[in-house]
């Protein structure tokens, strides 16, 4: 590979690290053509960046990240290793668990899961199960929203029922009682 290629390669890579706030590194080897491309086709459904990439490209990239330190990940980069960029934390966890739950007791499954980036921290392989739980952002700000509604939603189901006819009369005792 020519110098000016491997120079495109480690800036398309650093880029990508920079503008995706999560990235997960697999190994899909073993993968034949057929199961590859179904990978590829469930990534782009799920809007993920899927990237074959030689590691010492990946790891000077990794390196150019200026504010970052991956270095922890470093030692995950041996063998094939495709990166899958995500702005959802959990997707490529469960595109990975989704792909690889009808493996056979003793089979490899693949996609494997060598590292990630989640959430400005650095999970290894055992945590897959963790990362496929992660919730988004998105998904905390709704169940946040919801909780905030509940209590709202039972004072004006309240207010909407004969109850609301009992509110106002304690209301109206109040009243009468401060006056």
């Amino acid at each position: 590979m020519k110098k000016e290629d491997k120079g495109r390669i480690i800036s398309e890579l650093t880029e990508s690290l920079k503008s995706f706030p999560h990235f997960y590194l697999t190994d899909i080897e073993a993968l034949d053509a057929e199961k590859t491309s179904k990978l590829r086709r469930e990534c782009f459904k799920q809007e993920i960046k899927l990237v074959v990439v030689k590691n010492t490209l990946l790891q000077k990239a990794m390196e150019s990240v200026e504010g970052s330190d991956f270095s922890e990940l470093y030692s995950v980069l041996k063998g094939n290793t495709a990166v899958m960029f995500a702005n959802v934390a959990n997707a490529p966890a469960r595109l990975i668990k989704e792909f690889t739950k009808d493996v056979k007791k003793g089979e490899t499954a693949k996609p494997a899961l060598k590292g990630a980036y989640v959430q400005e921290g650095i999970y290894s392989a055992g945590d897959l199960e963790a990362l496929a739980t992660i919730k988004s952002k998105e998904e905390v700000i709704g169940d946040i929203i919801l909780l905030l509604q509940s209590p709202v939603k039972t004072v004006i189901s309240a207010l909407q029922s004969n109850g609301g006819q009992k509110i106002h009369g304690i209301l109206k005792a109040l009243e009468e009682r401060a006056a």
